[in-house]
């Protein structure tokens, strides 16, 4: 490159000297070179004029000329950025230009000028901002250039792309507490730890490497027969390279532990379920490591057997044998699909050798003509007897914000007596109920009288599930209690009852020295207003009691055929 420039400069200068010669010869202007500097400007300067200026007249040579543009591309370049990670220097202070008086002169630092434009690239290292470079593919004789940095840890050695039959690519652990002495959850699980920890040399080590896998130091695990390969971050920035050998099986390793799982239905089962059944694993073939059959192997500086990173990965891949049992087959050599379609030949295998040393069974069940001959049913067999009574219910705790215990009590009480009742004769005694009739009874049947808090709250809730008030529902339990059903029609309905019974009535009363009744359809009131006979359809005569001048009837005594009868049986018959 310094000679490049030198041959330019020198062919510059030369160029230069022979136009100025020309232009003192003769009067034909000299041609314009392209590089030269423009006449008209302020650097313009007669030939001649060499020594003369404030340049103190100093001739510069071609070889300064070239040392100084190899100066400037140096420093140029040096000032550009260099790799990633490596500080760019910074350009020292420009030297002093060396004075120039002659065309000559500027000709040539124009001419440098365009050399150490041309140069500059030349001395440009490659950085991050190229780009990165794509692998020239195999079979080039090239090596890749890698994109990243020397220095940048590599974060993951997952290739999920890359996975098939033989290679299994599994996410990292997220960190887990500490919470069980067991790390696995299952026993060859626990098998693959404790082969582990009996082949090692170094407690300390395990120690510190379960923590790290605790912590959820080991990266996504890659799984291909007899290798477990993984990234284990350590104390450094940069992750170490882990993996674990196991040796893999034989084929007639292979056949031996596939024909002792199609000889049971329940290992395939098993094994379709994420189960290692313990009798498969003590086959004949020691499908678990024992101790010293893993051999982990790490990038790190530690000579330990093993260190703390290969007892992460071991402690993790324990982890990955309790989710999935089939990693375990893929470490000693072959995939799930490759195993199950094995068994599932040997299976079908088996039972068709089965099957042609038999005769078929006859199906089980009854033959067609069997089944139209028959006629009728068989007789149902004799129904129990039923007990003497009802059984007593089961006592009902209370509970905060539960429904009532008594009232349950009672509810179940009468249910029971109900059942007793159909099941000894065939009938149900409140089956046409109505709704209020049924309220009613369910409530008359309450032990007691009056309106008690607990009476008021079993009223209230009878009461506003049939649509009427407490107050109603009292009075129409005082009839119920009275007469019954019957009662309760007499309350509700009145009726106009035909002549005959009715009309003998008010001269039976007139005999017994009572007062003349005012009728009115099947009532009869006395005229004070205070006592009323009611003829109910079943012609007995119904009490009734009230405040003088209102109109508030209340049930009193028992029904009577005779009116005088049943005025008898109140508690004040002076009074009438």
């Amino acid at each position: 490159m310094a000679r490049e420039a030198l041959r330019r400069a020198v062919r510059a200068r030369r160029g230069t000297e022979a136009e100025a010669d020309d232009a003192d010869g003769s009067d034909t202007p000299p041609p314009t070179d392209r590089h030269a500097p423009d006449a008209t400007g302020p650097d313009t300067a007669a030939p001649g004029d060499e020594g003369s200026g404030d340049t103190g007249g100093v001739d510069v040579s071609p070889g300064d000329v070239a040392r100084e543009a190899l100066r400037s591309a140096r420093e140029e370049a040096d000032v550009r950025p260099g790799r990633a990670g490596t500080p760019a220097r910074r350009a020292p202070s420009p030297a002093p230009r060396v004075p120039r008086t002659t065309r000559g002169d500027r000709a040539a630092d124009t001419r440098a000028r365009e050399v150490r434009s041309a140069l500059a690239d030349a001395f440009r290292l490659p950085g991050t901002a190229d780009g990165p470079e794509r692998d020239p593919g195999p079979g080039t004789g090239a090596a890749p250039t890698p994109a990243a940095p020397r220095d940048t840890a590599p974060r993951s050695m997952a290739a999920p792309a890359r996975d098939g039959e033989l290679r299994r690519t599994f996410p990292a652990f997220p960190p887990r507490t500490p919470d069980s002495p067991r790390f696995a959850e299952t026993w060859w699980g626990d098998e693959w730890v404790t082969a582990l920890e009996d082949g090692a040399l170094d407690a300390a080590r395990l120690a510190r490497g379960r923590a790290y896998a605790e912590e959820g130091h080991v990266d996504a695990i890659t799984v291909t027969p007899g290798l477990v390969l993984a990234y284990v971050r350590g104390s450094r920035p940069r992750p170490y390279r882990v993996q674990v050998r196991l040796r893999t099986f034989g084929d007639a390793e292979w056949e031996r532990f596939l024909d002792a799982a199609a000889e049971r239905p329940g290992h395939i089962a098993a094994l379709l379920d994420k189960e290692m059944p313990q009798s498969l694993a003590d086959c004949g073939v020691l499908l678990l490591p024992g101790p010293g059959d893993l051999a982990p192997r790490c990038s790190c500086p530690d000579s330990g057997h093993p260190c703390k990173h290969a007892a992460a990965l071991c402690y993790q891949t324990a982890r990955l044998l309790d989710a999935d049992p089939f990693v375990l087959l893929l470490l000693r050599g072959r995939g799930e699909r490759e195993v199950i379609d094995a068994l599932s030949r040997l299976s079908a295998a088996r039972t068709a050798r089965a099957v042609q040393g038999r005769e078929p069974e006859p199906l089980p069940g009854v033959r067609a003509a069997e089944a139209v001959a028959r006629s009728g049913l068989p007789p149902l067999p004799a129904p129990l007897p039923p007990p003497p009574h009802p059984e007593q219910p089961p006592v009902y705790p209370a509970s905060p914000g539960g429904p009532d215990p008594f009232a349950l009590d009672q509810l179940a009480t009468d249910a029971a007596a109900r059942a007793h009742a159909l099941l000894t004769t065939g009938r149900d005694p409140v089956a046409r109920l109505t709704l209020w009739q049924d309220a009613v009874r369910l409530a008359a049947a309450r032990p007691g009288s009056g309106l008690t808090a607990a009476t008021r709250a079993l009223y209230s809730s009878l009461a506003r599930a049939a649509g009427r008030t407490p107050a109603d529902l009292a009075r129409a339990v005082a009839a119920w209690r009275q007469g019954g059903r019957r009662g309760l029609d007499v309350l509700d309905e009145p009726w106009d009852p035909p002549a005959g019974r009715f009309d003998r009535a008010r001269p039976l009363l007139l005999a017994a020295d009572l007062p003349a009744f005012r009728p009115w359809r099947n009532h009869l009131t006395h005229p004070r207003g205070h006592v009323q006979l009611r003829l109910g359809r079943d012609h007995l005569w119904y009490a009734y009691e009230s405040e003088p001048g209102h109109d508030d009837w209340w049930p009193r005594g028992t029904p009577d055929p005779d009116p005088v009868g049943a005025l008898t049986g109140l508690d004040t018959p002076g009074d009438l």
